[in-house]
C-alpha cells in the first residue's frame, strides 16, 4: 500500500512507546469490565473522542460513515499479502447481479475449501475494500481462495436484501469453487461483524433449505443478537471504533419497521444451530458485542457443534482493518488465519 503522509504521521504518533501513547491517552491504562485496552487503541479511541468534544459531529448520515469507515483501513490496514493475487467479478443473481473480489495465493493447495467472505458494517456502512487486506491473510495463510461479497447497503436496501446477497454469494462460491482451484462443490463463510453475522444465518438457512452446509463457519466479533441488551453494550458502550450508539442507529437503517428483531435472520443467537458447521468464534475486549460471541459458542456446544472461541482481551471492534498500525491486531489476525486453515484442513 502506497504510504501518504496523513498515514505516515499517525503510524509514527502509534510507534511510541506504551507510556507515551497512555500519558497522551488520559493517563492511566484504560480499563473496564476487568480488561486493560492496547495502548495503540486506547490512543485512538482518545483521538476520536476528543475530536468529537472539539467538533460536535452532525447527525450521521450512511453516506458521510460509508467514507469514514473507508477511512479506516487506507490509514490503519497493514499491506496486501505478498503473493497474493485478485480479480474484481460479479456474481449472477435472481434480477441482479453481485460485485465480488476473488483473492488466490501464489502457494495453493487445491484441497482446501474456498471461504466465502463477508465485510464489517452494520449492513449500512463498509465494502470489499475495508477488508481486502485481511482477505490476502486469510488467502496466502489458508493456501486457498477468497470470495469477498458486495452486499447491498440499507437504508437504500433494507433487511433482507444484503442477507440475501450474502446467501446467494455462498451458494455461487459452492458451485463454482474449482473455478479458483478451491475444492469443488463446498465451501467456508466467514466474516466479521455484519459479516459475521451473515456467515452464521447463511449456516443456518443451508439448514433450513437443506443447501449445502459450510465446511466452517468463522465469525469475528459478530453480531448475534439485536433483540437483547447483553451486558457488553453497557460495559463497553462508549468504546470506539464501535458504540452502542452507533450499533442501534445501524439497526435503525438495517430493519424495517415492523421487522421483529428476535428474527433468526436478524439475530442467529435466537435460531437452530444443531447440526451446524464448526465454528470459530473470536471477539474482541473492548467491544458492545462482547458478550454475543461466546454467547453463541456456548449455544453451538450445548447442540454438539464443535466450536473454537477466543477473546482477544485488549483489542476493540474492527481490528482486522487495523493491522498495519497495531501489532497486537495483526498477531490476532494472523493466528485466527492460521486456526482456520487448519480447521478447513480438518474438514475436508
Amino acid at each position: 500500500m502506497t504510504e501518504n503522509p496523513m498515514r505516515a504521521m499517525m503510524h509514527a504518533a502509534l510507534n511510541r512507546p506504551d507510556a507515551e501513547l497512555i500519558a497522551g491517552a488520559g493517563g492511566a491504562p484504560r480499563t473496564a469490565g476487568g480488561r486493560t485496552l492496547d495502548p495503540r487503541f486506547q490512543f485512538l479511541e482518545a483521538q476520536s473522542k476528543a475530536a468529537a468534544a472539539a467538533n460536535p459531529p452532525a447527525a450521521p448520515t450512511p453516506e458521510a460513515s460509508r467514507a469514514q469507515a473507508d477511512g479506516i483501513p487506507a490509514m490503519f490496514a497493514g499491506d496486501p499479502e505478498p503473493g497474493v493475487t485478485w480479480e474484481n467479478l460479479t456474481i449472477p443473481a435472481e434480477g441482479r447481479s453481485i460485485p465480488a473480489r476473488a483473492y488466490r495465493p501464489a502457494k495453493q493447495d487445491a484441497a482446501q475449501p474456498l471461504i466465502v467472505f463477508y465485510h464489517f458494517g452494520g449492513g449500512v456502512i463498509g465494502s470489499i475494500e475495508t477488508c481486502h487486506c485481511f482477505c490476502t491473510m486469510l488467502a496466502s495463510i489458508c493456501e486457498t481462495a477468497v470470495l469477498s461479497i458486495e452486499y447491498r447497503l440499507a437504508p437504500e436496501h433494507r433487511f433482507p436484501a444484503g442477507l440475501d446477497d450474502a446467501i446467494a454469494g455462498y451458494e455461487w462460491g459452492v458451485a463454482n469453487a474449482a473455478r479458483f482451484g478451491a475444492a469443488a462443490g463446498k465451501a467456508a463463510v466467514g466474516g466479521d461483524s455484519m459479516g459475521g453475522n451473515f456467515s452464521a444465518i447463511v449456516a443456518q438457512e443451508m439448514k433450513r433449505k437443506n443447501g449445502p452446509q459450510p465446511v466452517v463457519q468463522l465469525l469475528i466479533y459478530p453480531a448475534l443478537d439485536v433483540a437483547s441488551k447483553l451486558p457488553s453494550m453497557t460495559t463497553y458502550g462508549d468504546a470506539f471504533p464501535l458504540s452502542a450508539q452507533t450499533m442501534a442507529w445501524f439497526m435503525v437503517n438495517y430493519m424495517n419497521e415492523g421487522d421483529d428483531p428476535k428474527n433468526p435472520r436478524l439475530s442467529p443467537l435466537h435460531g437452530d444451530v444443531k447440526g451446524l458447521a464448526p465454528a470459530l468464534i473470536y471477539t474482541a475486549g473492548f467491544d458492545p458485542l462482547n458478550d454475543e460471541g461466546p454467547a453463541y459458542a456456548e449455544k453451538l456446544r450445548a447442540a454438539g457443534v464443535p466450536v473454537t472461541f477466543e477473546c482477544f482481551d485488549h483489542l476493540a471492534h474492527a481490528f482486522t482493518a487495523f493491522t498495519g498500525a497495531i501489532p497486537a491486531a495483526d498477531a490476532a489476525c494472523r493466528k485466527i488465519a492460521t486456526e482456520m486453515r487448519d480447521a478447513l484442513r480438518k474438514a475436508r
